[in-house]
């Protein structure tokens, strides 16, 4: 089989454009996110705490020799993105339990037909009559 065949054979499967959409609407998504946090969660945080910035939070370490500018850690970005993905997780999570509250159950394995219930007593011994019987005459 050709690598173009193959390939063609994996591209159109229902579960790598199922991916491939998930992965598309997932960007988008975390970009709206990101905004939201960026532009409305963050700063009313940030207010809350008494006019904090999170983007200006940072731990100085020193200075650069070569150009004297400030060598920074800027943890307030890293409690950002945290914000983010638990937003982002948080969503997520509730849109996965509304699509499967949608779903409708699968269906129950059929069970195995229950073995007929042995015949009454008396159609045993009038069976058992009727075979001596035909042997006997022959």
């Amino acid at each position: 089989m050709s690598l173009a065949k193959e390939f063609k054979e994996f591209a159109m499967r229902g579960n790598v454009i199922d991916l491939a959409v998930g992965v598309v609407i997932g960007a988008a998504f975390g970009k709206i996110v990101s905004a939201l946090v960026e532009a409305i969660v963050m700063p009313a945080l940030g207010w809350l705490i008494g006019g904090v910035n999170f983007s200006d939070l940072v731990i100085t370490l020193g200075t650069n020799v070569t150009t004297g500018e400030p060598v920074n850690i800027g943890y307030g970005r890293l409690i950002q993105s945290i914000v983010d993905f638990v937003i982002i997780a948080a969503a997520i999570f509730m849109a996965v339990k509304a699509i499967n509250s949608l779903k409708k159950p699968a269906p129950a394995p059929a069970a195995a037909p229950a073995a007929p219930p042995p015949p009454p007593r008396q159609e045993v011994l009038l069976e058992e009559i009727r075979d001596l019987l035909a042997k006997s005459q022959k």
